[in-house]
């Protein structure tokens, strides 16, 4: 199974994204979006921007 992004709605009304693992595990969250439209176009972004992305190591 392949992971997922998860949907919903905080305590505070906001919307939200995470992005779990094929394990279940939580590997991202999204922050908090005042409209479901603008979390879902929030997913959008990262499944475009980010299909390749590197890894960067920076220095303190």
């Amino acid at each position: 199974m392949a992971g997922k992004f998860e949907v919903y709605e905080d305590k505070a009304g906001k919307f939200r994204f995470r992005l779990k693992a094929s394990n279940g595990q939580v590997i991202a969250t999204g922050e908090a979006y005042s409209t479901k439209s603008a979390c879902l176009n929030g997913v959008e972004s990262v499944k475009k921007n980010a299909p390749d992305a590197e890894v960067v190591e920076v220095e303190k």
